[in-house]
């Protein structure tokens, strides 16, 4: 009865299959192209597994049934589908989603739920914060299956599944079936029947695919031409990151389109606004992220624009699929710069798609449509109502037919946008032509006040009444700049700045008899320059690249030509190689030790000399053992208790007072060990 009431007069192909009787309540891993129903779908499936034989439901406790989506928009919209599905049979359906009131969520859980619709995150923190209870589960459904693995919810939906119980019926619905999903099918279900619609043999069949180059700098204008050119009462503009996406927004709006954003960077209710927008018409283009790929469904969703190439072939299709949906027609047009032609054919080639490939709407393009459409619209058929009858006689007594069709068709245009001028994709650009004779004008303002031709260039424009094609060099210098303006422009020029030949700010123009005596090459002082070398200044910091930091009397001389070497030595001896170090005798410390005689006497080594007394590691004496009191070995240099070896600069008060203790006596040693045999 709910289907007839939303006008389901015949069920789609993935409807039918997943209601066949003869599955019951076995679990399913079903692979569908997006817009195919799917939703619909799986809240049919489970209707035996939590109705039974019943037709209404009982008084709302634990959950019976849980559906998890990847994201928030497509898990609202599932409890959208299944509130109106089972609306008659008295369900009560909750949701549970990232972005929302976690208290408001728990409440609703403690008044109780026959259906839970959720995101993985959000409800793995209502499991462990024992805010839900899936004891009484009896059907678990994962749409979009593939998707939240690839946003990496794989440990939070094998935490969900492991809490449910072992007998309930599980669903898998995905739009592919990759060798992750296989392998979480085999994991968490029991001998699944594997259903493939008919048309996802032909992927995005209601879909046309136009690939349109454009030239490198054109892709914004682009995007307005092909917007303007199918007037979708819907349409969704793709781009990668969220700048663009606001660049995108601002630049439409601007424009007069009524668009609105959808990314990451938004609140959940933000989001929400933004699509509830879109369905009641107040706007009519998205641009969005890829957070907006997947089971967004918008009424009228006629155009699918890809600003941005997408980095895979299975984005692409969920991309498309927002359009085309439930039979419905749609377009899919990929913006293709020069340097993503390769990216694109590879994209289309993956996903099995054949794309028309042509260049984008041009303005005549547009405005032909627009005169197809303004034609073709039904109120040129309609008869004259009677309270329209006095501004009619009015108007056809005060013009002429052709007056009022210019007026007519201007009042058409003023309520759209304009469409843009477009380069040709693969046209090299035309060299300049020569700007020929100038007169050239000096400017009381440069780099010190802070000129910059991007805010001369239009002043100059509207004070002389000229066009930018009219102006020829700008060269800023320190103190004032001086302006090329074309000879046959320069009478219009001056006749617009009168006598008084200054700008909109106040600054003063003087026309120039010859062109200005510029030097070559950047001015003195100028930031980005060369810094002259003045010496290294305190602190030591070195000078930068290719700069000499030595004086100019001692650059250029040898390393024995330095004050305290003696030149009659001649150059310093170079260093030992690696061969000469392996010819040089070896240190003591490196020499085999000498085989010892059963219970002889080992006695420590003397330091040398030329070591300080106390210097850490001046010899190995207490290293070294010798045979006393009876055999019993200990070190030969610390009496019991002894202060450890001094550390740090020999001559510290510290080391000095440890050695004069040492001295006296009242050294020690370590506690004592057993020599090696």
């Amino acid at each position: 009865m709910a289907l007839e009431r939303r006008g389901y007069d015949k069920l789609t192909p993935v409807q039918e299959a997943v209601t066949d009787p003869a599955l019951g309540s076995a679990d399913l891993l079903v692979s569908a192209q997006t817009g195919s129903g799917k939703t619909v779908g799986f809240g049919l499936a489970i209707a035996e597994a939590i109705l039974g034989d019943e037709d209404r439901f009982g008084s709302a406790a634990l959950p019976l049934a849980l559906v998890i989506a990847p994201t928030r928009e497509l898990a609202l919209q599932v409890k959208r589908e299944l509130s109106w599905l089972y609306g008659e049979a008295g369900a009560t359906v909750a949701s549970c989603v990232g972005g929302m009131d976690m208290r408001d969520e728990r409440r609703a859980l403690d008044r109780g739920a026959h259906i839970v619709v959720a995101t993985p995150g959000r409800l793995r923190d209502h499991i462990m914060r024992g805010s839900i209870d899936l004891s009484e589960l009896r059907a678990v459904v994962l749409d979009e299956a593939d998707e939240m693995l690839d946003l990496g919810f794989r440990e939070d939906l094998e935490f969900i599944l492991g809490e449910a119980p072992e007998e309930r019926q599980t669903l898998l619905f995905s739009a592919t079936v990759p060798p992750a999903i296989a392998q979480l099918a085999k994991s968490y279900q029991r001998d699944a029947m594997r259903i493939t619609t008919v048309a996802e043999k032909s992927q995005h069949s209601d879909i046309e695919y136009h690939a349109m180059a454009v030239a490198p700098r054109d892709d914004e204008n682009a995007i307005i031409n092909v917007l303007r050119f199918y007037e979708a009462p819907n349409a969704i503009v793709f781009c990668n990151t969220r700048a663009m996406v606001n660049r995108l927004v601002t630049r439409l709006s601007n424009r007069g389109f009524s668009v609105v954003a959808l990314s990451g960077e938004l609140s959940q209710s933000e989001r929400s606004h933004a699509l509830q927008a879109m369905r009641d018409g107040r706007a009519r283009v998205c641009v969005a992220t890829d957070v907006a790929a997947r089971g967004i469904d918008l009424p009228n969703l006629d155009l699918v624009v890809h600003a941005e190439l997408p980095s895979s072939h299975e984005t692409l299709l969920h991309r498309s699929g927002r359009t085309g949906r439930a039979g419905r027609k749609g377009v899919s047009a990929l913006i293709v710069p020069p340097k993503a032609r390769k990216k694109a054919e590879r994209l289309l080639k993956m996903a099995k798609l054949q794309a028309e490939w042509g260049n984008a709407p041009s303005a005549e393009a547009v405005s032909e449509r627009d005169g197809e459409r303004m034609l073709a619209d039904p109120a040129w058929h309609e008869a004259v109502s009677d309270s329209e009858q006095p501004m009619v006689t009015q108007l056809s007594e005060a013009f002429s037919a052709e007056q009022l069709a210019a007026a007519y068709l201007r009042l058409w245009r003023s309520a759209r946008s304009a469409p843009e001028e477009l380069s040709e994709a693969n046209a090299k650009p035309e060299p300049r032509e020569p700007f020929g004779p100038s007169v050239w004008f000096s400017i009381a303002a440069g780099r010190n006040e802070g000129a910059d031709p991007r805010r001369l260039l239009p002043m100059l424009c509207r004070a002389g009444n000229i066009t930018k094609s009219d102006i020829g060099a700008i060269r800023i210098q320190q103190d004032e700049t001086f302006a090329e303006i074309r000879e046959s422009s320069a009478a219009g020029f001056l006749a617009a700045l009168g006598t008084e030949m200054v700008l909109d700010d106040g600054t003063k123009l003087t026309q120039l008899d010859s062109p200005p005596n510029i030097p070559a090459g950047r001015p003195a002082g100028r930031p980005g320059g060369p810094r002259k070398f003045d010496g290294p200044k305190p602190g030591g910091k070195r000078p930068h690249r290719g700069q000499d930091s030595r004086p100019d009397d001692r650059r250029g001389e040898r390393s024995y030509d330095k004050p305290g070497f003696d030149k009659s030595d001649g150059p310093r001896k170079p260093r030992a190689n690696k061969s000469d170090r392996d010819e040089r005798p070896r240190h003591k410390k490196h020499e085999p030790a000498a085989p010892r005689e059963p219970n002889a006497v080992v006695t420590p080594r003397s330091k040398p000399a030329s070591k300080p007394a106390g210097k850490p590691g001046a010899g190995d004496a207490s290293k070294s053992l010798r045979k006393k009191d009876g055999g019993k070995p200990h070190f030969a240099t610390r009496g019991p208790k002894g202060p450890p070896p001094p550390k740090g600069k020999p001559n510290s008060k510290k080391n000095k007072a440890r050695a004069a203790l040492a001295k006296a006596g009242k050294g020690g040693s370590a506690k004592p060990r057993r020599p090696k045999s």
